[in-house]
């Protein structure tokens, strides 16, 4: 959890604070995380023995279709993840 001094540095910043790229990506990501939704940032590379399909590959970032199947992918992970974590309970 975000405490409230955090929240007023990101609201009201401080003229003589200078940060470096670095922070400033840092601070973005937690006020995003902390005003809105969680969310996560994947690298993925295009396999070995597809580099023919480069440009498909590179389509597939604005491909709406592809961005839901990764979605129902990630719930379905959520899903058995937590599943598998919780112990069942007998009844």
């Amino acid at each position: 959890m975000v405490n409230m001094s955090k929240i007023r540095d990101w609201l009201i910043p401080r003229s003589t604070k200078k940060s470096t790229a670095k922070e400033y990506a840092k601070e973005k990501r937690q006020f995003q995380m902390a005003i809105g939704k969680p969310f996560i940032t994947l690298r993925i590379e295009l396999p070995k023995g597809f580099e023919d399909t480069k440009e498909c590959f590179m389509d597939l970032q604005e491909n709406q279709e592809f961005y839901e199947d990764v979605l129902d992918l990630v719930k379905k992970n959520l899903i058995y993840r937590c599943r598998k974590q919780k112990p069942e309970t007998n009844k």
